[in-house]
């Protein structure tokens, strides 16, 4: 029971995080898009975002194991509340440049807190699992990891919504004041002892990883990468620039996405069911799903050179890509779980998340660069060379049955 109780607090304390995450994201990417920033300047807006998660994850799993997942959980959330907090000080009299370092620098902090969070509240699941319990481990990863996405995208429209009805300034302090009770409820519940190791370990031990845990990170890697190259940038701006979306439509329909993203992720065991044996997913299973999204984004690709109608290609053909992507995420999140045991989660989880930051921040840098250059189709391109690649990483992952420690 304490297990449970325990995991819904983390869970809490995630969503909440998440749905300021994603408003954030649209509120910068939409304010700056207004500005008359180019898609290369807003790609550059969310660099330091991604690079610092990938330092975070690296970083974050080590002290996470020496001092409790809930002081990592704790410093994400209060970290969030002060780029909140600061952003809203963006003053528009400032110089573009200081106005565009103010905010690379605050996205920074937003990024050490999102992984910081991410990694805390992921890493708990191990540890509040018995040993035993893999498919039980399945579902409450796929939970925690679908419902986290579909508040995501209720972030990506209430960003938008925000910035129509209270500005820029009103809507990062109200999401400011929100987070902080809900930091505040985790810092007065959770134990502090969760996530401990018994055996503290070295700070070189954050690179040492099994040949299982490097070749799902670096598929990890390629996969993510796969999706911020059109979904970052492209995609926004050419809903909004080609086919004069408003900020709440573009908002709306990112969080449709995202939402129904999430709500596959959180179904992927009951979706998965028939087609594992043994009931969980196999290294098979994720270079399946990737070599499948592969096809399907070179499809979307052709669908938009060849000048098809927008609704069939865009928004229908993305739709798609989120389904088959929610289903490969959450063997991925599943099987870097399965792959560590319960004392070395943090540490594990840390540098597996850390590989999935690296192909955000990759994704994200390309998504501006290659739009400017080749528009949506060359985004789209290089999304499928992406995940072709995390398919063929993943053929290298075990094929047979996953002991978990």
């Amino acid at each position: 029971m304490t297990d449970l109780k325990n995991y819904t607090l983390v869970t809490g304390a995630y969503w909440g995080f998440t749905l300021t995450d994603g408003a954030l994201r649209m509120l910068v990417l939409l304010h700056f898009h207004e500005l008359g920033y180019t898609a290369v300047q807003i790609a550059l807006l969310f660099l330091l975002y991604e690079f610092f998660g990938v330092v975070t994850n690296l970083v974050g799993g080590w002290i996470g194991s020496h001092l409790g997942l809930k002081v990592t959980l704790f410093a994400g959330l209060a970290l969030q509340v002060i780029a909140l907090g600061a952003l809203g000080l963006l003053d528009p009299n400032w110089t573009p440049l200081f106005s565009v370092c103010y905010v690379m620098g605050l996205q920074a902090l937003s990024g050490i807190a999102k992984d910081l969070t991410k990694m805390s509240s992921k890493s708990a699941i191990k540890v509040l699992v018995p040993a035993d319990g893999d498919s039980t481990l399945f579902k409450w990863v796929a939970i925690l990891t679908g419902s986290k996405n579909a508040l995501k995208g209720a972030g990506f429209f209430l960003g938008g919504l925000l910035l129509t009805t209270v500005g820029f300034r009103g809507a990062l302090w109200l999401m400011a004041a929100g987070l902080l009770l809900v930091l505040l409820a985790t810092l007065l519940s959770l134990p502090r002892e969760i996530g401990m190791a018994k055996k503290k370990t070295r700070f070189s031990a954050i690179f040492a990883k099994s040949r299982d845990i490097n070749l799902l990170s670096a598929a990890r890697l390629f996969l993510f990468g796969s999706r911020d190259i059109w979904f970052v940038v492209g995609l926004p701006v050419f809903l909004s620039a080609s086919l004069n979306w408003s900020h709440t439509e573009v908002g709306g329909y990112l969080a449709l996405w995202v939402i129904g993203y999430g709500g596959v992720q959180a179904l992927a065991p009951k979706l998965l069911k028939r087609s594992l044996r043994g009931g969980t997913p196999r290294g098979g299973t994720a270079s399946v799903g990737a070599f499948t999204l592969a096809g399907l984004t070179a499809l979307i690709a052709i669908g938009v050179a060849l000048e098809l109608s927008p609704w069939l290609t865009v928004v229908v053909g993305l739709a798609l890509f989120g389904l088959v992507f929610a289903v490969n995420s959450s063997v991925h999140s599943y099987l870097i779980l399965a792959y560590t045991e319960a004392d070395q989660a943090a540490l594990n989880v840390g540098f597996y998340y850390m590989a999935n930051a690296a192909g955000r921040l990759v994704g994200t840098l390309l998504s501006g660069i290659v739009f400017q250059m080749a528009g949506l189709v060359g985004c789209l391109w290089v999304s499928a060379l992406f995940v072709l690649l995390a398919g063929g990483i993943s053929l290298l992952l075990p094929r047979g049955h996953i002991i978990t420690a």
